[in-house]
């Protein structure tokens, strides 16, 4: 089971995070059918496994968050096999429901921090500014929503299409170039995050001239995410690059086409983290 979930892994590069991060959590469930002759033994199998979930896939922050949390509470803990193994089963049931409600905390600290006729801007896709957006609106507010189209995956226009189901949001669509003449208009920037590591964001490309820009032109930023996105050390964030084909369809003679898929922004040029833990103003 593990080394199955080690090879799909690897190719959910494009996935939510906290999929995977799940998904390699439950994996470690398949330790606890193996025989192991002492404490110490059955932890040194966990860390191997662990270990080689993290190499899986390291640009994902949550899967890194969720297995160094299962060491932590884990190894060292327990004298026997079968309490080692009892805390296993404990401690990983807790990280895959943390991982799993992380966002819908977060989304629902954020959304009273909306406040009513307020216009905002948002980049790419976030599940969790959408559903923070939906529980501000059920609430009784209404929203100005301005989305990136968020080149080259187009996927902020999922994002706009959801939102025009929404009834109390009104939604434009612009293509990421043009946030410099509509950013003035807004109120607010609210993004979602893929990881924040060490003081830096990274998230969908396009989003630091955004929030340079936002910056600039004196519109706050706030950023939305579970905070098992959140790590302090010990990661370090890798960019995925994707087929040159996103960009053109067609191969350009003696033109190397570039395509990452996320950028960096400094936190500093961020005013407002909200996760599952609660606001912080920075």
């Amino acid at each position: 089971m593990i080394d199955e979930t080690i090879a799909e892994i690897r190719e959910m590069q494009t996935h939510s995070s906290s999929v995977v991060a799940v998904k390699a959590t439950q994996s470690l469930s398949e330790l606890l059918d193996r025989e192991h002759a002492t404490a110490e033994e059955f932890e040194r199998d966990l860390e191997r496994n662990v270990s080689a979930l993290k190499r899986a896939n390291p640009s994902h922050a949550s899967l890194f968050n969720a297995m160094e949390t299962v060491l932590v509470n884990v190894v060292g803990r327990k004298d026997t096999v079968k309490e080692a193994k009892d805390l296993l089963e404990e401690v990983s049931a807790r990280v895959v429901e943390d991982v799993r409600h992380g966002k819908s905390r977060a989304a629902a600290n954020a959304a009273p921090t909306f406040e009513d006729g307020e216009t905002i801007l948002t980049h790419d896709y976030s599940s969790t500014v959408l559903e923070a957006i939906e529980k501000a609106v059920d609430s009784g507010v209404d929203l100005t929503a301005y989305v990136t189209e968020a080149r080259p995956r187009y996927l902020g226009r999922k994002i706009a299409r959801q939102l025009a189901t929404v009834e109390g949001v009104e939604p434009h669509l612009l293509v990421d170039g043009a946030v410099g003449s509509f950013l003035p208009e807004c109120d607010r920037v609210v993004i979602g995050m893929d990881c924040i590591v060490e003081e830096t964001l990274y998230n969908r490309v396009g989003t630091h001239p955004i929030v340079t820009t936002a910056t600039h032109l004196g519109v706050p930023v706030t950023v939305v995410g579970s905070a098992a996105k959140v790590v302090d050390d010990g990661f370090v964030f890798e960019n995925e690059y994707r087929p040159p084909a996103e960009v053109s369809l067609e191969p350009i003679e003696n033109v190397h086409i570039e395509n990452p898929a996320y950028d960096a922004t400094p936190m500093e040029l961020v005013d407002q983290l909200i996760t599952d833990n609660g606001v912080k103003e920075l």
